[in-house]
């Protein structure tokens, strides 16, 4: 098995509307890849259909087996946390980690006690006492502490504060990931995971737009704070975006050698947020 996750042709399409589009790609194993969409991209229709819980056309093979015939082998190997938590009210946490100790052979009860005890959940705590982003906590640790090859996110830290989003993404480096894991993440809190990411996917109106290693979103793309006088010729190399700070013109480049860029002003690396927007709106906003 040279890939965890490949896609050929992957498909959805809900009536007349289109919501995969004939997309393509290949995920190896031990990366930790950002699918940044807008809303209503595709993205959470393709963890669907990664997830086998959605038909789909085309062929997807995720960890050597078929989502929509082969689940429940896939699911033993494979953890997802939707971007709502939901689990039963009068759920208590000691309950809630006996349960998945007793159903989960790769579940790790020591280190989902070791993630509840940076949080304030109490054994006896019941999930209706408990607000929104407890609630994520508690489906958080329990998810973290089973060793699968696959972990799927999208907006795993919704309602959170920023204090334990920025623990969670430390958490998942230091604890959780290694070579043999592989990481899918879905956010809109782009910023916060820019630094974890091995790869990139923006995925727009149902189509992968782009595609790369985070060091090749490094080479490809470069801000440039354009000199007044250059400002012509800095044009005339066909800037994806070009937006104003501080009446300065600050052009974005795909491709562009640096060496050049550097004859027209101050170049500097591009944000994910920033790249995110000019690729999808051709302008920001």
């Amino acid at each position: 098995m040279n890939s965890v996750i490949s896609a050929k042709g992957l498909t959805k399409r809900y009536g007349k509307q289109v919501a995969v589009d004939n997309v393509s790609f290949e995920i190896p194993a031990g990366r930790i890849i950002g699918l940044i969409g807008p809303n209503g991209s595709g993205k959470t229709t393709a963890l669907k259909a990664i997830l086998g819980l959605a038909p789909f056309e085309g062929e997807l093979k995720v960890l050597g087996f078929d989502p929509s015939t082969q689940r429940d082998e896939l699911m033993q190997q494979v953890c997802f946390i939707a971007d709502v938590a939901i689990l039963p009210r009068w759920l208590k946490v000691k309950d809630a980690v006996d349960f998945v100790a007793g159903v989960h052979p790769k579940f790790d009860r020591a280190k989902a006690e070791r993630y509840l005890a940076h949080t304030k959940l109490k054994p006896g705590m019941k999930v209706k006492e408990m607000s929104k982003g407890m609630i994520v906590q508690l489906h958080l640790a329990l998810v973290m502490a089973i060793d699968a090859k696959l972990l799927v996110l999208d907006e795993p830290t919704l309602g959170l504060d920023i204090m334990f989003r920025k623990q969670f993404y430390q958490n998942l480096l230091e604890d959780y990931f290694d070579e043999d894991k592989t990481i899918i993440v879905t956010t809109h809190q782009v910023e916060e995971i820019e630094h974890i990411l091995s790869d990139l996917m923006f995925i727009q109106d149902g189509k992968i737009i782009l595609s790369a290693s985070m060091d090749e979103v490094g080479e490809r793309f470069a801000e440039v704070m354009v000199n007044a006088d250059k400002a012509d010729a800095a044009r005339a190399l066909n800037p994806i975006d070009e937006r104003q700070v501080f009446g300065k013109s600050v052009m974005l480049f795909d491709g562009v050698p640096r060496a050049q860029l550097a004859t027209l002003g101050e170049t500097r690396n591009v944000g994910i947020a920033d790249l995110f927007v000019a690729k999808m709106k051709g302008t920001y906003a």
